[in-house]
């Protein structure tokens, strides 16, 4: 897909710039500073096709905005009905479906209402089959919570955090749109900005496309191996008295964690699992200890401390494990040569 052609769209100030007949669909954003969210929504607008070709009109005149099709992050109304789509007013109280902590802001209105589109657009040009109605819902629930819940959040001042930050990130997506906007000593009229706006479209859209690309073509197929790693974990129907399996083993690496999750939550046995298995590219095997929850540092049992930072025949010699090649510092990966020699390190290790 050529993102630069897609936000290489029209740019106005007014409506009158568009010259006549004026467009029968125009998308109205608000003009001076850009912040990521309005960016990213009028992108997103241009992946679906009523709007693919509709100039944007980047003013505050509240004739000029009545006046377009859709507003986007301007306008101080909220109603899909009408095709307003600004959350700035007092009275906006608006959430993503299932959700009630980050407020939506333009770019989780816009993708709330339009995302499925945009979502079956971008899978399709990335040559995915065409996707279920389930697993429609399922990238479009996965893309929110990775990628849009942050612009959402940032945009609308939500931390991460509730104590004070030990460093500071200035390389995120809104960082970088951020810094398209003239500084005080450069020129700032509305022709350099509408130009560095087309450039905020075109970078929220790379990443927009890179995280639909990495759900639909590597984590959503990895679903399939996790499932079946664990319905081969599970007891038989003859030995439904053994303890729940702690060890979950795969055959290649995959983007199991959060698939890890959502299985044990649906089986009911959410923790059960302390390490996974898997065939690295080398074909050697690793030993990974789960993480608390997703996202996290910490594991639910790291590999023990004593072997942790010890490599090769020092470490086989330790655990009384051949083939050992080596424990991280932290205790939560580990590897060995041999598949047998991985499944004993995970096998010592829940004893210890």
């Amino acid at each position: 897909m050529e993102l630069a052609r897609i936000a290489d769209c029209v740019i106005v100030s007014a409506l009158a710039e568009l010259g006549a007949p004026t467009p029968t669909c125009t998308v109205a954003t608000h003009a001076g500073s850009f912040h990521c969210d309005e960016a990213l929504a009028t992108a997103m607008l241009r992946l679906v096709p009523t709007y693919a070709d509709a100039p944007i009109v980047r003013t505050r005149d509240a004739a000029a905005i009545a006046a377009c099709t859709i507003a986007v992050d301007v306008g101080g109304t909220y109603d899909n009905a009408t095709l307003r789509f600004d959350h700035h007013q007092r009275t906006f109280d608006a959430f993503f479906p299932g959700r009630s902590v980050t407020k939506l802001s333009s770019a989780g209105l816009i993708y709330k209402h339009y995302g499925r589109e945009v979502i079956a657009t971008l899978s399709s040009a990335a040559g995915a089959a065409a996707l279920s109605a389930a697993t429609l819902e399922l990238v479009y629930q996965k893309v929110y919570d990775d990628f849009i819940e942050g612009v959402d959040a940032i945009d609308n001042g939500v931390s991460r955090h509730d104590d004070d930050a030990k460093y500071k990130v200035k390389t995120d997506l809104g960082a970088r749109v951020g810094r398209l906007n003239p500084s005080w000593n450069e020129a700032n009229d509305n022709g350099v900005r509408n130009a560095n706006f087309k450039k905020a479209m075109t970078i929220a859209l790379e990443e927009l496309v890179a995280c639909v690309n990495n759900i639909v073509m590597s984590w959503l197929p990895a679903r399939a191996i996790v499932e079946a790693g664990v319905v081969a974990s599970l007891p038989s129907e003859g030995k439904r008295g053994r303890a729940p399996p702690q060890i979950l083993k795969l055959p290649q690496s995959c983007p199991w964690q959060s698939h890890l999750f959502e299985i044990e939550a649906e089986k009911g046995m959410v923790g059960a699992y302390k390490y996974c298995l898997y065939q690295d590219g080398s074909g050697k095997w690793r030993v990974q200890a789960v993480p608390e929850r997703l996202g996290s540092f910490a594991s639910r049992k790291a590999l023990p401390e004593q072997w942790r930072g010890i490599r090769d025949d020092a470490l086989s010699e330790l655990s009384g494990i051949p083939g050992c090649i080596f424990v991280h510092a932290s205790g939560f990966i580990g590897g060995n040569a041999t598949e047998v020699g991985a499944e004993s390190m995970a096998e010592t290790a829940l004893t210890m």
